[in-house]
């Protein structure tokens, strides 16, 4: 049974922002291996397999592939897709990439300058420049199955977009003939994956939750 201290705790920060505006915001810690999505058609793992309970009218605000991890964002607010996404304002996003093989000074240039990635209809783009560095493992990330283990050759990135073409991430390291073994997207604009591991779920306070993202014409 629930202490009154631990009453008084759920209705200050979940029960009384539900009811100003009757939207609830969260971040997780997307797994490897599962789909953005609540419902398919498909025998996949789904996000309403985390051990959390959801509220009815949840859905993921843009995606991560099966294969991608980290930070994934839900709502019952219908208005963050566009805010985020499809606003006049570019928002930033870092992503963690291991590739195979080691990448040399002149790849990571073209990389950052902006390189050929086919879109879909068969038409070529070219990225926008973007910051990318080599990095060290952080200390913090497990070592899944399907990371190159760290004795044979690989090389991590830390790569920062302001726009979102599909899969474009993975489609720019394929570009310069690097294929890419773990994509972890570590934060959208100031809103952080860490300390998030892998399938946690953090409720955020609606203010909370829009000044990370530095998004401030919200209601």
């Amino acid at each position: 049974m629930k202490s009154l201290q631990d009453f008084f705790y759920t209705f200050e920060r979940i029960v009384q922002p539900m009811l100003k505006t009757g939207y609830r915001y969260f971040a997780i810690h997307k797994p490897y291996d599962m789909v953005s999505q609540f419902i398919s058609s498909h025998e996949v793992r789904l996000l309403g397999d985390l051990n959390f309970e959801f509220p009815e009218g949840i859905h993921a605000i843009g995606r991560l592939d099966n294969h991608s991890e980290g930070l994934l964002l839900l709502t019952t607010n219908p208005k963050v897709t566009r805010l985020l996404f499809q606003g006049e304002t570019a928002h930033g996003r870092k992503y963690l990439v291991q590739v195979k093989n080691r990448i040399n000074e002149e790849t990571l240039q073209k990389l950052q300058a902006g390189i050929a990635i086919q879109i879909k209809g068969g038409g070529d783009y070219i990225t926008q420049p973007c910051k990318v560095q080599i990095v060290a493992k952080p200390d913090y990330l497990d070592s899944p199955p399907h990371e190159i283990p760290a004795h044979l050759p690989h090389t991590w990135l830390l790569i920062e977009l302001t726009e979102g073409k599909f899969h474009q991430v993975r489609k720019m390291v394929a570009a310069v003939h690097h294929k890419c073994k773990r994509l972890i997207r570590l934060s959208i604009e100031d809103l952080e994956l860490a300390p998030l591991k892998s399938g946690e779920v953090l409720e955020l306070e609606e203010s909370d939750f829009f000044r990370l993202l530095r998004i401030n014409n919200y209601n």
